[in-house]
């Protein structure tokens, strides 16, 4: 990847890596790479949309500034899901998307996520060329439009938002009465679409917490990234289900009516088995990560399926998707893909799928689940100054005799896995163990070699 651009777009502390004139640059770039497959005269039109962040308006007005400049129109869509955002462009017949979000991130991060017009996230190709523009400084001689050359800015309706929940609604055959659900919408973008859509489904009972952004409560002791509260009140509650979204909505993680965390893996097993029982898993494959457990592996053996795996990265994942013809696909933290409906992983559209898994099995939420075994799983993540930093760190032969060494001492029981994060300054040590106590000392000892490094 780049220097601007990570695994998931660009990333960073607002002000302090991330601020208004790059925002106006990638703004400018972005409209003047679009504007090379449009006619003279023709304006590119982009879709933008955010999260809740304190930051977001602050980005999105520098963004649009830059659009506009450059000549591009904007559909402004609000506060709206990332994959929510990839829908409209792609309804719209937008020319690109933007998003405005840090995802999973605590509040002071933020970043600047771009879709094509087909709702993909923008080429490495793309990418680069919005990145050489910047980091040339030739972003500087970019004609500024002016009399009608100017883009315009349109704001959209609660239409746009509408549109997508309808979509979303589409996907499910049957309704869900009887169920009992609780939806945790991490003061996120979720907050501004699961109340009505979740209201559209006759008979089920539905209740919602953390849907009152105030632009620094995202993701702060709640959503999929801090389960533990949802979970004891989904137990103390007495409910079959409960449902935890990101800040942008698009990972989904559950808790079982026991109050036991549902991951990424478990959520992609039973969707598997459920798409192959209905001769709709092509290849009898979903595409994981080398993140996903063992357990994962096992069940789907065990259920004759398999998986093929991809680095870390909802991108990573997606291009195997679309290169080998597979619908299913998705990641341990909660990002899955269903390619029949998504061009992206999208929180509230799994959240469907697995309700619909669930009422037409009527087992219990870990029924449903109970035998795809999860292997105790430690991550430890290890701060760092910055890439140049994990790339020694990596390439470290300390480092590597030391996994080669922890690894024989697993005897094939377990696996270890460290890798540099791709959007935050992390090196992140994963071991999986026949215990817990194992995995942690394993994982422990190599992070403290990293700090070292």
């Amino acid at each position: 990847m780049g220097k601007l651009f990570g695994t998931d777009g660009i990333r960073g502390v607002v002000n302090a890596g991330l601020d208004a004139d790059l925002a106006y640059k990638v703004g400018l770039a972005a409209a003047e790479v679009l504007a090379k497959g449009k006619q003279p005269g023709e304006k590119p039109l982009v879709t933008i949309g955010k999260d809740t962040r304190i930051s977001g308006d602050l980005l999105k007005g520098s963004l649009i500034a830059g659009l506009c400049t450059a000549g591009a129109d904007v559909l402004d869509l609000g506060t709206l899901p990332t994959p929510g955002v990839a829908w409209v462009t792609v309804d719209e017949g937008a020319d690109a998307g933007i998003v405005i979000s840090a995802s999973h991130n605590p509040f002071e991060h933020n970043g600047i996520k771009i879709f094509n017009g087909q709702g993909f996230k923008l080429s490495d190709e793309l990418e680069g060329q919005i990145e050489d523009l910047i980091l040339s400084g030739a972003v500087e001689q970019i004609p500024l439009k002016t009399h009608d050359g100017i883009g315009k800015v349109i704001y959209a309706d609660e239409s746009a938002r509408n549109d997508y929940i309808d979509h979303l609604v589409s996907t499910v055959p049957a309704g869900f009465s009887g169920l009992r659900i609780l939806v945790d919408c991490a003061n996120g973008a979720s907050s501004a679409t699961a109340p009505d859509l979740f209201d559209r489904f006759d008979g089920l009972h539905c209740d919602i917490i953390n849907a009152d952004p105030d632009g620094v409560n995202i993701n702060t002791n709640c959503g999929s990234t801090h389960i533990e509260g949802l979970a004891a009140m989904v137990k103390a509650g007495n409910y079959d289900l409960g449902l935890a979204f990101d800040g942008d909505a698009d990972r989904f993680l559950a808790v079982s009516e026991e109050g036991t965390p549902i991951d990424g893996d478990q959520i992609m097993a039973a969707c598997g088995r459920y798409l192959k029982e209905q001769g709709a898993l092509p290849g009898n494959t979903i595409v994981a990560t080398v993140m996903s457990n063992i357990g994962l592996h096992r069940f789907l053996a065990e259920n004759g399926m398999q998986a093929v795996c991809t680095d870390v990265g909802d991108r990573n994942v997606l291009e195997r998707m679309l290169k080998d013809g597979y619908v299913l696909g998705g990641e341990q933290s909660g990002h899955t893909i269903f390619l029949k409906h998504a061009t992206t992983g999208d929180g509230q559209l799994t959240a469907l799928q697995f309700l619909s898994i669930l009422k037409a099995s009527g087992h219990k939420a870990s029924e449903l689940v109970a035998d795809c075994r999860q292997y105790p799983q430690v991550l430890v993540n290890v701060a760092v100054a910055d890439n140049a930093q994990k790339q020694a760190i990596m390439a470290s032969p300390a480092l590597k005799e030391a996994i080669g060494s922890e690894e024989k001492g697993l005897a094939g029981n377990g696996r270890i896995l460290v890798r540099p994060s791709g959007t935050e300054a992390l090196v992140r040590v994963m071991v999986e163990a026949e215990t817990e106590a194992t995995a942690h000392a394993c994982a422990d000892r190599l992070a403290n070699l990293i700090k070292t490094l």
